[in-house]
């Protein structure tokens, strides 16, 4: 058995990596966009090799630390900026502020919903067809790849959870899950439809324990995670747990894993202080030129939303246990 371990992770234990989702796996493309939601300025990027890209990070995100797992030399390049020579091993979609619903995050100006980003890969597709030498040759490379889809936290943090959105009122929790998890389905099987036989689908990280939220619903002076924030973001997890099972048994040629996110909780290795952001905050994110903490590893979030390299580090050896089934 060891052996054979071994040989899987001897060089990418998939033919590429697509991902989808939002500003925990973004890696640039909202530079792109007419957006205020960027952060291609410093102190993001403090702990990155190249500085600022574009991540919501003072380091790495979540697709870094998978890619990397997986045995994929770089990191995956994003759709904005990917050029054909690399496709083949895979592209990033993500968009920060974006989520399952297309009108998510619109206040904040052109974002890419998942639908969006699966009309990118759909882009996608049709070039590596004519790199391969056909729709035939292409869908088996597909056929052979990972894809890895994290993406709905802004449908309830921009949408549902401030009491201020109407949808907080129009549907109960339960109801707010079902329409989410409706729309996600039609989604995933749009990405099995475009040859998707490998996917990780994650879970909502807990949302009641972020910064924003504590800020807006916890106690006065309280840093304890909003439970009830929390139990609205289960009741979608449960949810999704149900949807991964129905592919499963409506794609019996292709497998679903559901993955978990414990970024935004994460408590292992020297992380100490949980529910302040490491950096000087505006309006949820970093001011730009403002000098962070200098103990980053000791901190969960970065920002009043997104989790430190170090948080998301812990995190990742979690979501590859998960994705793991999907290996070999």
């Amino acid at each position: 058995m060891a052996s054979t371990r071994k040989h899987c992770v001897s060089k990418p234990q998939f033919s590429g990596l697509f991902i989808f989702g939002d500003s925990f796996v973004d890696n640039g493309n909202n530079n792109y966009l007419q957006t205020t939601l960027k952060v291609n300025y410093f102190p993001y990027g403090v702990d990155f090799p190249t500085g600022p890209t574009g991540r919501f990070s003072n380091g790495r995100n979540i697709a870094d630390f998978i890619a990397k797992k997986l045995g994929f030399k770089n990191s995956i390049p994003p759709f904005a900026n990917g050029t054909t020579q690399y496709i083949v091993e895979g592209l990033n979609y993500g968009s920060g502020g974006g989520g399952i619903l297309d009108e998510t995050g619109s206040q904040f100006g052109d974002l890419l919903s998942l639908s969006e980003q699966l009309t990118n890969h759909e882009i996608t597709i049709s070039k590596i067809q004519k790199l391969l030498g056909g729709k035939s040759e292409a869908e088996k490379f597909l056929n052979r790849c990972l894809y890895y889809v994290g993406i709905g936290t802004n449908d309830y943090i921009l949408n549902y959870l401030p009491q201020f959105y109407s949808s907080t009122t129009n549907y109960t929790p339960n109801e707010f899950a079902a329409v989410l998890i409706a729309q996600y389905s039609k989604q995933l099987r749009r990405l099995y439809g475009n040859g998707a036989r490998k996917v990780a689908v994650s879970e909502l990280g807990e949302l009641g324990c972020m910064p924003v939220v504590i800020g807006a619903y916890g106690s006065a002076n309280s840093s304890s995670c909003v439970e009830t924030s929390n139990d609205v973001v289960q009741i979608f997890n449960q949810d999704l747990k149900l949807l991964v099972n129905n592919l499963n048994f409506d794609y019996p040629k292709a497998k679903f894993v559901y993955t978990r996110f414990t970024a935004l909780s994460a408590k292992s290795g020297d992380i100490k202080i949980v529910s302040e952001p490491c950096c000087v905050v505006g309006t949820g994110l970093c001011v730009e030129g403002s000098v962070p903490c200098s103990n980053r590893d000791e901190y969960r979030f970065w920002d009043q939303v997104h989790p430190t390299e170090a948080a998301v580090a812990a995190a990742a050896n979690i979501a590859y246990h998960d994705i793991s089934a999907l290996v070999c």
